[in-house]
């Protein structure tokens, strides 16, 4: 700056709420600092645009130089970032009224809300635009600003160290500034030098800024000719017909950070109440996040083509797997991150987006069954959440889910073909939880089922015990654990045509009521099974309450802290129960064996005996008499 300008130049003095706002702003509001670049490339953006609509009224705003951009210089030497933008720019009178009295937009409300996002562990304020421009103290010790009005030939200096203070001077040499529009340039802290690096800024344009309505370029160092990183064209903005699957391939890839094709792209327009673009994609294998505890959603939030945030909660839980982002009008950019979650705006643009994408997955089960079965395995497991969690959409998710059945081999069934080939009489739709599909293919509880052509769903993902729970019935057939209350199964006959033969549990009736009385610690009932064909006992839950697999969630959870007695079923046609019964006058040895027939049932249902010593010793006492008879 030469003698003659500093002694034109003005010093101003924040005001306190000014002062105090850019130290939160710089400690509080932003917790990465790349966001600076963001604000920057957002105003220097909205400048463009603002000229743009100028230039209908006034064309001549335009000159000869009617493209607009945005150039972003490097100067690692000098650790200085220049953004620069050829649009509307400012005048004296309007840079301090944008660069310095920002206090008139409501600062003093503006740093209550700060204060009280404090309180809340996780808050904090994004895009506020209004005075995002000082984020770039985060990284920078001293800024310089350089405007020119569009149609004047004026230009301004801004200058501040964002401690206190700034002053506003014509500028040095006009020739040196602008010729219309601004440039910023910040001289980088120590601990930011790498805000000069091409690497560094190009990924952070591309990521937060890629999409705004200008072409960026980049200049990596000064007197280098510019690249343009950026054409300032939204791929989303374009019509479907517009863009190749290519195109979609690409732009998946950058937004998802994986490398597989999409399985599914969802992209449309949506006109009425609330006029948004949504562009989201379902990935072709499962994202390593997908299981993560906090079950995040990823797609992000853009407002006018500017990037908001990627915390929106655009979509429920049970499509966190879904990637793209959504851009929209309706929103203000200087919206906070708790106003996001309480919009009824976002909350129709919710609605509307998981309703788009439940109906593209129904389209691709009608139209595909290969692929879907596909997108089933990646990410059934997730999607059955929803009708644990979404009672609106719950009949559609029921018709989308697949499952492996006692009668569908290695293939999938859904509950349609299910309800189908239900039994004549049978009003339920049969399931059985566990923690494998080898463990429950070998559970007792199956056999009475398999032996009457009854098919069973096979549930192993732990949500199934929770939806199951949830979903009162499928086409009239209300849901019934196997492992829960009375099979009900005498009303089917066998396959082969077997049935009790009449005498055949008179001998059992005494040693059942005999276990009964010296099991009654630890079993509500013991009763005659018509669920068991090959295996002498098993245990079910009683008829209200949790089934057996639920119990085991709850208590391994520590959330079951009395767990109902179950119930001990014995096979009556069963080889060794005959035995057992028919040793009368012998308490002691029908005393260990009912204790023993209880702890072969725990260990069939995944349990180990409840007492591992007298287990064994009533075992060893077991194996002498049979050793000595």
């Amino acid at each position: 700056m030469t003698k003659t300008a500093e002694q034109t130049a003005e010093s101003h003095v924040f005001e306190a709420d000014v002062a105090r706002l850019l130290h939160m702003m710089v400690h509080s509001v932003y917790s990465d600092r790349d966001v600076f670049l963001r604000e920057l490339i957002s105003n220097a953006a909205d400048a463009c645009e603002k000229l743009r609509y100028e230039a209908i009224e006034t064309p001549s705003l335009l000159g000869a130089d009617a493209e607009n951009r945005i150039t972003l210089t490097l100067d690692e030497e000098s650790r200085q970032l220049v953004v620069e933008d050829n649009g509307i720019g400012m005048s004296r009178d309007e840079m301090i009224e944008a660069l310095g009295t920002i206090a008139r937009s409501g600062t003093r409300a503006f740093m209550e809300r700060i204060e009280a996002s404090k309180a809340a562990e996780g808050a904090q304020l994004i895009g506020q635009f209004g005075v995002g421009f000082y984020s770039c103290f985060m990284v920078a010790e001293r800024v310089d600003v350089v405007s020119r009005r569009a149609g004047t030939q004026e230009a301004w200096t801004w200058t501040s160290d964002g401690k206190g203070s700034y002053s506003v001077s014509p500028a040095t040499s006009l020739t040196e500034a602008p010729s219309r529009g601004t440039r910023i340039v910040l001289h980088l802290m120590e601990d930011a030098k790498q805000y000069t690096a091409r690497w560094t800024v190009e990924r952070i344009v591309k990521e937060q800024s890629g999409h705004v309505p200008v072409a960026i370029r980049l200049v990596e160092k000064p007197g280098k000719e510019p690249v343009q990183i950026t054409d300032g064209t939204a791929l989303w903005t374009k019509p479907k017909s517009d863009v190749s699957k290519e195109e979609y391939t690409d732009f998946y890839r950058g937004v998802s950070g994986q490398y597989d094709e999409p399985a599914l792209t969802v992209h449309f327009r949506a006109e009425g109440r609330q006029e948004y673009t949504a562009l989201a994609f379902i990935p072709g294998t499962q994202p390593f996040d997908m299981f993560d505890p906090e079950r995040k959603g990823r797609m992000k939030l853009y407002v006018k083509r500017v990037f908001i945030t990627d915390d929106a909660d655009l979509l429920p839980t049970y499509l966190r797997f879904v990637r793209g982002l959504v851009d929209t009008a309706d929103l203000p950019l200087n919206v906070s991150r708790e106003m996001i979650q309480e919009s009824p705006i976002l909350t129709a643009i919710r609605k509307g987006i998981t309703s788009r994408i439940v109906t593209a997955i129904e389209k691709l089960a009608d139209s595909d069954a290969e692929a879907f079965l596909k997108f089933w395995e990646n990410f059934g497991p997730v999607l059955k959440e929803g009708i644990y969690e979404d009672f609106e959409r719950r009949a559609q998710l029921l018709a989308l889910a697949r499952f492996r059945t006692s009668a569908s081999n290695d293939g999938y069934r859904s509950l349609a073909d299910y309800v189908k080939d239900a039994k004549e009489g049978q009003n339920a739709v049969y399931y059985l939880a566990g923690g494998s599909l080898d463990q429950l293919k070998a559970s007792p509880q199956l056999e009475g089922f398999r032996a009457r052509g009854i098919e069973v769903l096979l549930l192993a993902d732990s949500i199934d015990s929770f939806w199951t729970m949830n979903a009162p019935d499928y086409e009239g057939k209300a849901f019934k654990s196997i492992t829960q209350g009375a099979a009900d199964l005498a009303q089917f006959a066998k396959l082969d045509g077997q049935t009790m033969q009449e005498g055949d549990n008179d001998s059992a009736a005494t040693f059942l009521a005999f276990a009964k009385e010296k099991l009654a610690d630890q079993i509500a009932d013991v009763r005659a099974s018509d669920r068991l064909t090959e295996s002498a006992v098993c245990l079910v839950a009683p008829e209200d309450g949790y089934d057996r697999q639920m119990e085991k969630i709850l208590r391994n959870a520590g959330r079951l802290q009395d767990a109902a007695k179950p119930i001990l079923e014995i096979n009556l046609m069963h080889p060794l129960i005959k035995a057992i019964a028919c040793v009368e006058g012998d308490a002691p040895y029908q005393e260990d064996a009912a204790f023993l027939l209880l702890d072969q049932a725990r260990i069939l249902d995944g349990d180990r005996p409840a007492d591992p010593r007298r287990f064994a010793e009533r075992l060893g006492r077991v194996f002498q008499r049979s050793v000595q008879s």
